[in-house]
């Protein structure tokens, strides 16, 4: 790589948009994934409920979304911290477990 060239960062989080409007937006602080707002991991409660408010219509488009970010973080989490960095499964349930409501398995009658 150059020198100059920094590595791709992924783009911008936009998202959640502040509520109210003149509120600190809930969204994160790359590459530590901590919420602007109030210094928790990202998404935050704040940015949860935020987020599920903005997707309400649109369930699937959350779910793309927050696997985009969930692969954005890990890049930037395991570049910050490549020997102990968080596990695979923490970063699921940080992400995109907590998404979309999923019905449960049904086991055959």
């Amino acid at each position: 790589m150059h020198p100059s060239r920094r590595p791709d960062t992924g783009p911008a989080v936009e998202r959640p948009r502040a509520y109210p409007s003149h509120a600190p937006p809930h969204t994160p602080l790359r590459p530590v994934w901590c919420c602007r707002a109030c210094g928790q991991p990202w998404p935050c409660a704040q940015a949860r409920l935020l987020l599920k408010a903005e997707y309400a219509d649109d369930q699937i488009g959350l779910s793309l979304y927050l696997c985009g970010l969930l692969h954005e973080a890990a890049r930037d989490l395991y570049r910050l911290n490549p020997d102990d960095g968080p596990a695979p499964a923490d970063l699921f349930r940080r992400f995109v477990a907590w998404g979309p409501y999923r019905r449960p398995v049904v086991g055959p009658p």
